[in-house]
């Protein structure tokens, strides 16, 4: 495939255009609405203004916390609850997977912060030898640590014929100008020596059944895929993901994939797209109205 096999990916500066022709967004946060640190104005601003207009906002984050969680969270960060209708998060959709395991012993691979993802579950946290499965939502450093650091326990988990649930897919995100790894990249690790992941969040279309469901509970009915746009940073999440479910879908960069210092421009959206089947409908240097 070739540059001349495509259209072009329109940068845009305004999602104004695309709102006309749509009912409720799927929209990413961290990367998106902020990254770890600071909220983006711009992108508060825009969903406040599509709120305003009439239009849904859900906030679509592969997060592995409960939505609730990452309500706090957005607050102390400074993203204004007027932005947003309702959160779904990744946390969100392990938590059916997880259930599954109800009266059994877990092994928990990740932070502290996530426990609240086991809340009123009926599981029990164990060490790998008593463990029935493995819940991984992270690493346990993110800020100093990489998959390759779990590689001897994971090869552990592997001979014990652990099955994981990766509770939040992204490979790495950015946070505050640095660039951290996720679940994904352990659960990736994982699989490669032969390991069963099963993942909840974007890509994966349990997470969008979920989302598109309380959407319809937002709006009193079910809206028609074409009537959704989903926004997002990632990729492989959340543009994969959206073409996957049926949804359009704008690319917001990030330093994930594209380079600050560069700058968005036809060359870089040629690079990230051209190769993949899940292409964004328009590329954006942050989500602005």
């Amino acid at each position: 495939m070739n540059e001349t096999d495509l259209a072009a990916i329109p940068i845009v500066a305004s999602i104004a255009p695309l709102a006309t022709s749509t009912d409720a967004w799927l929209v990413d946060i961290w990367g998106v609405m902020h990254n770890g640190v600071r909220p983006f104005e711009s992108a508060v601003a825009a969903c406040e203004e599509f709120r305003a207009r009439g239009g849904s906002v859900l906030l679509l984050s592969n997060a592995p916390r409960p939505a609730a969680s990452v309500a706090t969270q957005l607050d102390r960060i400074g993203v204004r609850a007027t932005a947003w209708d309702e959160i779904v998060t990744s946390g969100d959709a392990a938590r059916a997977m997880i259930s599954a395991h109800a009266g059994e012993a877990l092994y928990h691979l990740g932070p502290e912060r996530d426990l609240p993802i086991y809340d009123g579950l009926g599981v029990t946290l164990t060490e790998p030898a008593q463990a029935a499965a493995v819940v991984c939502t992270g690493l346990f450093d993110d800020e100093t640590e990489t998959p390759d650091d779990y590689a001897a326990i994971l090869t552990d988990l592997h001979a014990r014929g652990l099955a994981m649930i990766c509770a939040n897919p992204d490979l790495k995100v950015e946070r505050g100008g640095r660039i951290v790894w996720c679940a994904g990249g352990v659960a990736a690790a994982y699989q490669a020596l032969g390991g069963k992941v099963t993942y909840a969040g974007k890509p994966h279309l349990p997470v969008y059944a979920l989302a598109t469901a309380r959407i319809a509970a937002l709006r009193g009915a079910p809206v028609p895929q074409d009537r959704i746009l989903a926004i997002g940073d990632g990729v492989k999440t959340d543009i994969a993901g959206a073409a996957r479910a049926g949804i359009r879908s704008v690319f917001v960069a990030s330093a994930i994939h594209v380079d600050p210092r560069n700058g968005l421009d036809a060359s870089a959206v040629s690079a990230l797209f051209d190769e993949l089947p899940s292409r964004p409908v328009a590329a954006m240097t942050s989500l602005a109205w």
